[in-house]
């Protein structure tokens, strides 16, 4: 059985990425006392990303939801 997805208005769309860059924001955020703040930024970024293709995917739209071909190297590296 397929559950079909509508589409969202914009406005509320925007409201959700905001809410949920603001809640990888929070998480990732205690990692900025380490002097990782680059990498925190940029990792919210990349989590922002599959989001977003994870919730195309549900929608039925041909989106990988994977952005990495392997692992990210370690910080000291």
């Amino acid at each position: 059985m397929k559950t079909e997805y509508q589409k969202i208005p914009e406005d509320q769309y925007r409201h959700l990425v905001f809410t949920a860059r603001g809640q990888f924001m929070a998480i990732l955020n205690v990692f900025r006392c380490y002097g990782l703040e680059p990498h925190v930024d940029q990792a919210i970024e990349e989590c922002m990303k599959v989001t977003e293709n994870f919730a195309m995917a549900v929608r039925g739209k041909q989106k990988p939801i994977h952005i990495l071909d392997k692992p990210k190297e370690r910080v000291t590296e």
